[in-house]
C-alpha cells in the first residue's frame, strides 16, 4: 500500500502503540498508589485524552513526519506525582516498565497473527522485510491491508518498547533501573535523572545510538517468527 492509504495506517498504528504505553503507565502507578494519572483521564485506552495532553507529540509531530520521511515521530506523556516517585522508588519503576510491557504484548499479538497467517498459507514472508512489509498476502481482498496493518503494529511496538528500555533519561529504562538497587540509591539515581542536562544528554545518546541497536533487535525478531529465514546473515 502506498501514499495516503499507508501513511493513515502509520498514523492509527502510532495512535494505537503509544495510547497503549502511556495508559499501561498510568494504570500502573494507579495501581501502585499514584492516582494523578486517572484524575488526569490517561487510565484509558481512549486516545483523546493522550492526544489532549500532547497534541503537538501525537498529533502535529507524527502527521509532518509521515508526510517527510514516511513513518511517525512523535512522543508522549502520563503525569505522575514526584514525591510519589521519590516515596517509593520500585513502584516508580514498574510504572516505567509498564509501558514498554505494553508495547511489547502487542509486539507478540502481531506477530502471533503473522505467523498464524503464514502457517495458514494467507502470508508469505518477504525476502527483503522492512517496517511496513514484513509480510505479503497471497489472497485478495482485505488480507493485503490486514499484512501491512500487521507489520505496521509489529514494528511500531517493537521500536517503541526498544527505544524506551534504553537506559538513559528521561527515557522508560532509566527509571527502570531502580529495580536493581535499595531504595535509597533507587531515588538517588531517579533524582538525577531528571536533572535536563541528563534528559539532554541521555536523548543525544538514544538518537545516535538507537538506529544500529534496532536493526539488530528487529533482525533478531524477524529470525525468532521465521526460524531459517537467516535475515541479516551474509
Amino acid at each position: 500500500m502506498e501514499g495516503l492509504g499507508s501513511g493513515i495506517l502509520w498514523y492509527l498504528g502510532f495512535l494505537i502503540s503509544v495510547t497503549c504505553h502511556e495508559a499501561a503507565h498510568a494504570y500502573a502507578a494507579l495501581l501502585g498508589g499514584d492516582s494523578t494519572a486517572y484524575e488526569g483521564g490517561q487510565v484509558t485506552l481512549d486516545p483523546e485524552p493522550h492526544m489532549r495532553r500532547s497534541p503537538v507529540g501525537m498529533i502535529v509531530m507524527p502527521i509532518l513526519s509521515i508526510m517527510s520521511i514516511g513513518w511517525p515521530l512523535g512522543f508522549a506523556s502520563a503525569p505522575y506525582n514526584v514525591a510519589w516517585a521519590d516515596r517509593h522508588p520500585k513502584r516508580a519503576a514498574w510504572m516505567a516498565l509498564a509501558g514498554p510491557g505494553a508495547n511489547l504484548v502487542l509486539v507478540l499479538i502481531a506477530g502471533i497473527a503473522i505467523k498464524l497467517g503464514e502457517l495458514s498459507g494467507v502470508f508469505l514472508r518477504s525476502t527483503s522485510p522492512s517496517f511496513d512489509s514484513i509480510v505479503s498476502a497471497l489472497d485478495q481482498g482485505l488480507w493485503p491491508g490486514a499484512a501491512h496493518v500487521l507489520s505496521i503494529v509489529f514494528s511500531m511496538n517493537l521500536i517503541l518498547f526498544s527505544f524506551n528500555m534504553l537506559p538513559v533519561p528521561p527515557l522508560d529504562g532509566s527509571t527502570a533501573l531502580g529495580l536493581f538497587f535499595d531504595d535509597d540509591t533507587a531515588r538517588k539515581v531517579q533524582n538525577m535523572m531528571r536533572k535536563p542536562a541528563f534528559s539532554l544528554v541521555g536523548l543525544l545518546l538514544a538518537w545516535n545510538f538507537f538506529g544500529p541497536v534496532f536493526r539488530e533487535v528487529f533482525l533478531f525478531a524477524l529470525n525468532a517468527m521465521f526460524p531459517g529465514a537467516n535475515y541479516g546473515v551474509r
